[in-house]
């Protein structure tokens, strides 16, 4: 099963238990991917989470059943997840922009965000630069930060840790300890479902042997085949672009699985092109 079949199964999942407290767990389940890889692949080809996505759903399924039925607001609200009216009365207005008693008496006009179907088209999509490499065992020394994906609470603050990282002066310090293969710095995504659920680590971090000075953490990466994707353009879009198009595009394209181990993001300085080091198996 492919990635993008794998997401549109877990799509179908989500839809069929829209009126249940199902889990991210249990959606990922769908997809054969850990909650952590799927929330990202998600959030990447559908630019939501996937908890905003089930509350759009939910609350047009809303709308339309208090338009088209007789059914009290606090049955509606008790229905699609609600504890109390007054939550879903706040829900509604900020997806619909009106409250629903006054949606019902006026028959207002409504948002509907309806369901998702990922397709992909492969025919005429843009090149991407990249090569096959086989990589040794490696150790990178950084600064590591755990956040949690669940609402895109990784994808707010992990530009606010590089922000601090760099107004602290830890990328000058990390550049100067740069002595592995890897040149420059590493934006690093570990996967933490096993140990902690809805969370990832992240690392801002160099390629390092030697002693570990105070205040950073080191990180063994096995070795491992490696598919390496060139980014060209301006950032962040640029890096963003290729993520999509890595998902979308490349893993349908091509025999090679995700080998599940830290993904690397490599920036080696001015005037060098960034990288996205995939870890794969054939």
């Amino acid at each position: 099963m492919n990635w993008i079949t794998s997401l549109q199964t877990a799509i179908h999942y989500m839809e069929e238990h829209l009126l249940e407290p199902i889990t991210i767990e249990q959606i990922a389940a769908q997809a054969h991917l850990s909650p952590f890889y799927f929330q990202r692949n998600f959030s990447l080809l559908t630019d939501t989470t996937v908890a905003e996505y089930l509350r759009r759903r939910r609350l047009t399924l809303a709308a339309h059943e208090l338009l088209h039925s007789e059914h009290k607001i606090i049955e509606l609200a008790h229905k699609y997840g609600y504890d109390t009216p007054e939550s879903f009365s706040k829900a509604f207005r900020r997806q619909h922009g009106i409250a629903p008693s006054e949606a019902r008496k006026h028959s207002s006009s409504l948002k509907s965000f309806n369901r998702l179907t990922i397709q992909v088209n492969i025919k005429g999509a843009e090149p991407m630069n990249y090569k096959i490499i086989e990589h040794p065992a490696f150790s990178l020394v950084g600064i590591k930060q755990t956040f949690s994906y669940e609402n895109g609470e990784n994808l707010r603050d992990i530009p606010k840790m590089w922000d601090k990282a760099y107004h602290e002066g830890v990328e000058d310090r990390l550049f100067e300890l740069n002595n592995g293969t890897l040149k420059g710095l590493l934006g690093v995504c570990v996967d933490q479902t096993e140990l902690q659920s809805n969370q990832m680590e992240y690392w801002i971090a160099t390629a390092y042997d030697g002693e570990i000075s105070e205040g950073l953490s080191s990180l063994h990466i096995p070795a491992s085949k490696w598919s390496v994707f060139e980014v060209e353009g301006p950032m962040p879009s640029s890096m963003q672009k290729v993520w999509k198009q890595i998902i979308s595009e490349w893993f349908p394209s091509n025999a090679y699985e995700h080998a599940y181990l830290p993904e690397l993001e490599v920036y080696g300085g001015p005037n060098v092109a960034p990288q996205i080091w995939i870890p794969i198996t054939s």
